[in-house]
């Protein structure tokens, strides 16, 4: 019978955000998973089915920890948090049901809300719709109101008052989750930063809650697996080794912290002690970058890895955050000659860098942690994890033809004489967008 039961409301139903849970999971068998069904949760077009995942949440059964999107729960995930147009009374009024589900589960709560990101950019393919207009002028106004206390502006009114009141309600929103984390309603609340920049309403209304008492995190999408790792509760440390670590200073695309505060953010927030060499269980191999963060899909180039990759011996995990949403081939081609052996904790190359640091760290720990090891469980997750952030997101997706499964098979070979595990997938795109790929391992 499993001694560790944990139950995840994820921010939607995107692999990264869903499957990938189950996955990892499933790397210890002794970790029973509570996770609502996928179509309750939403999508880029629909939103969450609210109502039915609080009917979820109330059957489920006694478990030790909870991992929360108060997102989904509130306005129906991260997306429509962003888009909703419910009022802070609405809002207000269906938290407190949730609040009185959580209080009766008498379980450890990790949760997390996000603070409304500013994207620079004019696609509104994630935001309101009038983002396509003025999108990259609302995150100017927001920089400069910010930076020098007042802007100026040529936004419609009546686009710029719904736009602050929508930040406005968000932000009020999150004020009552900090009332409830002083009451000891959360064992950990965490409010994340998402696309930062170094000024903006998002930035100021982090510093506010900061002031408040809360604790503000840089990222979105991977925190529900740091705070997973962070419930399953174990010791583990960790040291930390940069392929470039006179550059560890920089600032990551997306992010508002260099990188070396970055990794030891997202260890921390696992609960994982940092220490030296001597000392750690498992070395974290960073594929950090010079100057710039490049970023192959928006042709933002960087110097690839030129050094030699040296295996560690001892346990060790790799974060490629050299580019942004994709693999390092120099630094890949150079591990892949490695053979794979029980020291390899993991890699990871998922978008942003905070993506890539808390998801490789969760599966690490769970596998160092694990009572029940299961060893296919733990390859699974490395082959999907190579099979979208370097075969996919670094190559095919640059020269993309259709079907896509023709272009994986030279990859999917390479990954499978270094896993030693059989790997034949079938591939699609769940948000009908090439931003992401579902790998379906037959």
């Amino acid at each position: 019978m499993c001694s560790m039961k944990i139950c995840v409301i994820p921010i939607d139903n995107r692999p990264v955000c869903y499957n990938l849970f189950k996955d990892i999971a499933s790397i210890d068998e002794d970790i029973e998973l509570f996770i609502p069904e996928r179509e309750l949760l939403g999508n880029l077009e629909k939103n969450a089915q609210i109502d039915a995942l609080f009917e979820w949440l109330g059957e489920v059964p006694q478990v030790d920890s909870m991992v929360v999107s108060l997102d989904t729960l509130a306005y129906g995930g991260l997306i429509p948090s962003r888009r909703c147009s419910e009022t802070f009374e609405q809002i207000k009024e269906r938290i407190q049901i949730l609040k009185e589900i959580l209080k009766e589960k008498k379980s450890k709560i990790y949760a997390f809300s996000s603070i409304m990101r500013i994207s620079n950019n004019n696609v509104n393919q994630e935001e309101k719709l009038y983002w396509s207009n003025w999108g990259t002028k609302i995150f100017e106004y927001s920089f400069n109101t910010h930076k020098l206390g007042k802007a100026e502006t040529d936004i419609p009114q009546d686009i710029l008052n719904d736009y602050i009141n929508t930040r406005k309600r968000n932000f009020e929103i999150n004020k009552l989750y900090l009332e409830w984390q002083k009451e000891g309603l959360f064992e950990t609340l965490i409010f994340s930063k998402d696309d930062c920049a170094e000024f903006g309403f998002n930035v100021k209304e982090a510093q506010e809650l900061e002031h408040l008492g809360g604790f503000t995190k840089t990222g979105a999408d991977e925190i529900p697996l740091t705070l997973f790792a962070r419930a399953i509760g174990g010791k583990v440390k960790v040291d930390i080794e940069f392929t470039e670590p006179e550059f560890k200073n920089l600032i990551s695309n997306y992010e508002d912290v260099s990188i070396e505060k970055s990794v030891k953010g997202q260890l921390s927030l696992a609960s994982i002690e940092i220490t030296d060499k001597n000392n750690s269980d498992i070395t974290l191999i960073v594929n950090n970058f010079k100057k710039n963060q490049g970023e192959i899909v928006m042709k933002q180039s960087t110097e690839p890895f030129k050094g030699k990759f040296e295996k560690p011996n001892k346990k060790y995990m790799i974060a490629d955050v050299r580019f942004a949403n994709g693999a390092d081939n120099a630094f890949v081609e150079q591990f892949l000659k490695e053979k794979y052996d029980e020291n390899f904790y993991g890699y990871s190359a998922w978008n942003t860098s905070a993506n890539t640091l808390g998801s490789l760290i969760c599966a690490a720990k769970v596998k160092f942690l694990a009572k029940k090891y299961n060893d296919k469980a733990f390859k699974r997750v490395q082959t999907i994890r190579l099979l979208d952030d370097w075969a996919y997101q670094a190559n095919v997706r640059q020269t993309l033809t259709e079907p896509i499964e023709p272009n994986m098979v030279v990859f999917e070979k390479m990954i499978s004489k270094f896993l030693d595990y059989p790997v034949k997938a079938n591939y699609s795109y769940p948000w009908n967008r090439l931003f992401e790929i579902e790998v379906d391992l037959k």
